[in-house]
């Protein structure tokens, strides 16, 4: 493995470490300390002057007729899927949530058989019905569940990954067009248009007198970490490494979820999360990682 691999998985590896923690970390500030509307209206300001600081070093101009296909990506890939998270990620447990977002590749080859006409071989089949099945039973066991569970937050985390993978299916040919920083700098700018309305009032009603300093880091974790190191982490990677190999990546974010929730109940003491962790979410975290392998699975060449 080259120096340029071997930082490209470190840049994964870091990505990825960062997502797992977000379930936890966004999830220790909502709703006590801040509405989830006003946190994702304050990570889009912030990560999009971010974004957009960093674009003006590429000059690169968008066509007047690809804007509105922009729109739709800052609809589907910004607003609608972070209000979406942060509302369910408010209700339910970061373990849920951390697998249910694992069903993404799933939800987006699904979409590209109705929308790019893709072909689908027998290994997606399976892949789609075996992550299908994990996540629909991940999702109904939020209303039974104890701990820190919910049907109506997992199903909020549900809609967020179909939202997201409608996203990533939009923006594939901008992607193919535009450099990247230029796509997400203008997805970010229409992104703050349809989120604005719903965050004003509560980012103005938020009390942040009440805001202790751990209060302070998680949101910008929030931002910078999550929303802008993720981004430019797999931007570089991708740069050395498949898209494949950088989707694969995803498996991580369970487990990861895992192992910081297991810490964060018995050894710091939060026993409400020990609950979160039982047999139900470990089988449904096999179903949905089989599936996202089966439907990521190269068909053999056949030899001629």
């Amino acid at each position: 493995m080259g120096k340029n691999t071997t930082k490209a998985h470190l840049a994964l590896l870091g990505a990825n470490l960062i997502y797992g923690a977000n379930f936890l970390i966004a999830k220790g500030v909502m709703p006590n300390k801040i509405g989830p509307s006003a946190l994702v209206l304050l990570r889009i300001i912030a990560a999009g002057l971010l974004f957009w600081i960093v674009k003006q070093f590429v000059k690169e101009k968008v066509e007047k007729k690809d804007l509105i296909l922009l729109a739709f990506c800052g609809l589907f890939g910004i607003s609608t899927n972070m209000l979406l998270f942060f509302h369910g990620l408010s209700l339910t447990s970061p373990i849920d949530a951390s697998i249910i977002m694992t069903t993404t590749p799933v939800i987006v080859l699904v979409l590209s058989v109705f929308l790019l006409k893709e072909r689908i071989t027998t290994y997606k089949y399976l892949g789609i019905l075996t992550g299908g099945i994990g996540a629909v039973l991940l999702i109904l066991y939020g209303k039974s569940a104890e701990g820190t569970s919910s049907f109506l937050g997992n199903l909020f985390v549900f809609l967020n990954a179909c939202s997201y993978g409608l996203y990533l299916v939009l923006v594939k040919p901008l992607m193919k067009k535009y450099k990247a920083i230029t796509v997400i700098s203008w997805v970010f700018l229409f992104g703050l248009i349809f989120v604005f309305p719903f965050g004003i009032n509560d980012l103005l009603n938020t009390d942040f007198s009440a805001f202790t300093t751990n209060t302070y880091l998680a949101i910008t974790f929030v931002i910078i970490g999550t929303t802008f190191l993720t981004y430019l982490f797999n931007i570089y990677a991708l740069n050395f490494v498949s898209p494949s190999v950088n989707g694969s990546y995803i498996y991580l974010q369970p487990v990861l979820s895992f192992i910081m929730v297991s810490i964060y109940a018995y050894a710091m003491g939060h026993k409400e999360y020990a609950q979160d962790i039982n047999l139900i979410k470990l089988f449904s975290c096999f179903l949905v990682i089989i599936g996202v392998y089966l439907i990521s699975k190269k068909p053999k060449k056949k030899l001629i």
